[in-house]
């Protein structure tokens, strides 16, 4: 998986955006965001307080990653092998454009 932010631009709100690559994907995507968005909600109180009423940050966005996709990713970048590693968390957006424009 990676994480990145979608920011807040004017009046929209932001959120989190999420691409999931899964051995076996979730019959249903949308309870598996709603699973993952209360899962952080537990975990991180500053995440609740965002969350709480869509005050800041909305729902999370969940795509679902082709298979082998973080593999061709790495590839492409010539990073397979050794200490090379998909970044789980960013702060930016040019992982996730990235991946989501290779997951097409």
């Amino acid at each position: 998986y990676t994480a990145a932010p979608i920011f807040m631009e004017g009046r929209k709100k932001g959120a989190h955006e999420w691409i999931i690559e899964f051995k076996i994907p979730p019959k249903d995507l949308t309870l598996f965001t709603k699973s993952l968005d209360t899962a952080l909600m537990d975990l991180n109180s500053d995440y609740e307080a965002k969350r709480f009423n869509n005050t800041t940050l909305t729902m999370p966005k969940v795509h679902l990653a082709r298979q082998k996709l973080f593999y061709d990713w790495l590839k492409q970048k010539n990073k397979l092998g050794g200490q090379h590693k998909v970044p789980r968390l960013s702060n930016k957006r040019d992982f996730m454009e990235e991946l989501l424009h290779l997951n097409k």
